[in-house]
C-alpha cells in the first residue's frame, strides 16, 4: 500500500471497497460498491425507497455478512468480523424499530408497561452528565409509561438510549421521522457538537431535508444499490447555483424515475448475464441479522 493510500485509510472512518451483496435467492443487489467517509464527517445518505440505504447501513453496522475482512472497514476494523467494534460502543446504529439490543438476550421492546427512567437508567457504564444532558435535550419525562406514550415520545427514549455511550461512528436510519421540529433541530445541533468536538463520524439516511444544507458536510446518493454520487456538500454544483437541498435531491430522484420509465418501455433482461457472485458463500438471508 502506498503512502497516499495509507494516509487516506487513516483519515477515513469508513471504507467500502468492491462490496458485493445479495439476499438469499435473489440477484445481486449491491455490486462493486466503493465509498470512503472521512473522520468527523456528517454524511447524508439519500436515495429512493428501496434503493439500498438501509441495507448499506446494516452492512456497515456488522449486521449482514459480506466477503473478506477488508471489504467493509469501520474505524479500520472489519464491520462484521471484529465483534469488539460493536461491543466497545465505538460503532452505534439507530434504526427504525423501537427495540434495544441487549447483548445475547436479544431485543427488548420499548413498548411494555415500564417507565422511561427504568429503560434509560438500566443502561450500564454511562456518564451521568451525558445522560442528564440527553434527557434534557430530548425533553424526556422519566415517569413516562412506555406503553402509553406517543410514537414521538417513545422515539425520544430510543434515541436517548442509543446515544448514552459516546460513539466514534454513528449510523442513523430515519430515526428523526417521529420527532417534532424543535426536538429534531436540537438533536442535529447535538450531533454537530459530537463531530466538531470529538471527531465523531455520522452517516444519516433521511427523506427530511429541512436545515440540512448547513448541517451536513457530505452527501452520498444511492440508486438501486449503486453509488451514483459521493462528494462534499459544498462541491455539489446545483447547490452552488442557489438551489436548496430538497430541490436538488428531488431532481436526482425524478431523473431516476424517468430513466426507469424508459427502461420499462424498452425492457431488457438485466439478469441474463452470469455473475461470479451467484455462487458466492456471502449471500445473506433477509432474515439474517447478527446481534453483538
Amino acid at each position: 500500500m502506498g503512502k497516499e493510500a495509507q494516509e487516506s485509510e487513516m483519515s477515513s472512518s469508513i471504507q467500502v471497497s468492491g462490496l458485493h451483496f445479495a439476499y438469499e435467492g435473489q440477484s445481486p443487489f449491491i455490486v462493486d460498491f466503493n465509498l470512503n467517509i472521512s473522520s468527523g464527517s456528517r454524511c447524508l445518505l439519500v436515495g429512493a425507497n428501496g434503493s439500498g440505504k438501509t441495507t448499506l447501513l446494516k452492512i456497515l453496522a456488522g449486521q449482514h455478512m459480506v466477503g473478506g475482512k477488508n471489504v467493509v472497514r469501520v474505524l479500520n476494523c472489519s464491520a462484521f468480523h471484529d465483534t469488539q467494534l460493536v461491543c466497545s460502543g465505538d460503532l452505534a446504529y439507530l434504526g427504525g424499530s423501537w427495540t434495544k439490543t441487549a447483548g445475547s438476550v436479544g431485543d427488548v421492546p420499548l413498548q411494555g408497561d415500564f417507565s422511561a427512567e427504568h429503560m434509560i437508567f438500566g443502561v450500564e457504564g454511562v456518564d451521568p452528565v451525558r445522560r442528564d444532558k440527553l434527557i434534557e435535550l430530548l425533553d424526556i419525562d422519566l415517569q413516562w409509561r412506555m406503553h402509553k406514550v406517543s410514537d414521538g415520545q417513545r422515539r425520544r427514549v430510543q434515541i436517548c438510549m442509543g446515544l448514552l455511550h459516546p460513539f466514534k461512528v454513528l449510523l442513523l436510519d430515519e430515526v428523526t421521522v417521529d420527532l417534532d421540529v424543535v426536538s429534531r433541530m436540537d438533536l442535529l445541533e447535538f450531533f454537530c457538537e459530537e463531530c466538531d468536538e470529538r471527531g465523531a463520524t455520522i452517516v444519516y439516511a433521511t427523506h427530511i431535508f429541512d436545515g440540512l444544507e448547513t448541517w451536513a458536510t457530505d452527501v452520498a446518493y444511492i440508486q438501486d444499490g449503486e453509488l451514483r454520487r459521493a462528494e462534499k456538500l459544498s462541491e455539489v454544483n446545483e447547490l452552488k447555483n442557489g438551489a436548496n437541498l430538497l430541490s436538488v435531491v428531488e431532481s436526482w430522484l425524478r431523473s431516476e424515475t424517468k430513466c426507469k420509465s424508459k427502461k420499462t418501455a424498452n425492457p431488457t433482461n438485466q439478469f441474463s448475464r452470469a455473475s461470479p457472485f451467484d455462487t458466492s458463500p456471502f449471500r445473506s438471508s433477509r432474515h439474517m441479522a447478527y446481534y453483538r
